[in-house]
């Protein structure tokens, strides 16, 4: 099995992956929050279209053939439509004002920020799937699709995450008590960050597999990782034991790394003087 195979253990199948094999928590917009956005951005294009219509009014008010007044207003009302949505996921990177005020944003399906090509194709779209349709099929498309995608999303390969999530890192790995003076003294050099990816993913996930594919990975782990071990942990330890050993070891060292950045920075840039920092409060 490759590297690429142990490093995406664990992944799902909708999970979003970079290159380094880290799947992105991108949850998708629900269908009520898209529905509040959707009505936010209603409201800015009713505004905008009156305020166009008004304008084109008093510009062809001169004009009395109908067939020019009727494509006039039309092609004002197409611009506003697919201007105003394609305008501004343009430039802010996938949001509107309603996707700004709920905590929305369009993404690409590779979780990349979108283009002037994907918002026009999402803003063409959406005239007929909302605004003809009153947006009943992209409440219906939003509801089968798991990433909640509506049929400019299908069409333009760009789906709707919410941005404001509570995150929670995942819990450390503990060390095994009777590894920890073993994993102290050794050397344990800086693990490549695919490899590190890889035995964080294993050692949870390993529980879930079944024994000849959890000794098969955890075997060859082991092997990789001990390239950046010295001296061998004591015979007899399990695999995982030994893996799990490295990694709270590894982190326990980082920690203390930064306590000492810390300290070094306190003692070479001086604290400001209390009257400065009661100012700045």
């Amino acid at each position: 099995m490759s590297d690429q195979a142990f490093a995406t253990v664990g992944v799902g199948e909708d999970d979003l992956v970079t290159g380094e094999a880290v799947a992105l928590d991108l949850p998708a917009a629900s269908v009520g929050m898209r529905i509040l956005a959707g009505l936010l951005d209603y409201i800015i294009v009713q505004a905008l279209l009156t305020g166009v219509m008004f304008l084109l009014i008093w510009l062809i008010a001169g004009i009395h053939d109908n067939a020019i007044t009727t494509g006039v207003m039309l092609v004002g009302t197409l611009l506003v439509l697919v201007g105003y949505p394609t305008i501004m996921e343009t430039m802010t990177r996938g949001r509107t004002v309603g996707k700004l005020a709920a905590g929305l944003r369009t993404l690409r399906d590779d979780a990349g920020p979108i283009t002037f090509r994907h918002a026009f194709t999402r803003a063409l779209i959406k005239v007929p799937e909302v605004y003809l349709f009153l947006g009943i099929p992209a409440i219906v498309a939003c509801v089968i699709s798991p990433r909640g995608k509506r049929l400019g999303d299908m069409a333009a390969g760009t789906f709707v995450v919410r941005e404001r999530v509570s995150t929670r890192m995942p819990p450390a790995v503990p060390m095994p008590p009777h590894l920890a003076s073993w994993a102290v003294s050794a050397d344990i050099a800086r693990l490549p960050d695919g490899l590190a990816m890889a035995v964080r993913t294993f050692l949870p996930a390993a529980f879930s597999m079944t024994p000849a594919v959890r000794e098969q990975m955890g075997r060859q782990l082991y092997d990789e990782v001990m390239a950046y071990v010295s001296p061998p942990p004591p015979p007899g330890n399990h695999p995982e034991y030994v893996l799990a050993a490295v990694l709270a070891d590894r982190r326990r060292r980082d920690l203390d790394r930064l306590v000492r950045d810390a300290m070094l920075r306190d003692r070479v840039i001086p604290m400001d003087p209390p009257e400065l920092q009661q100012s700045a409060s």
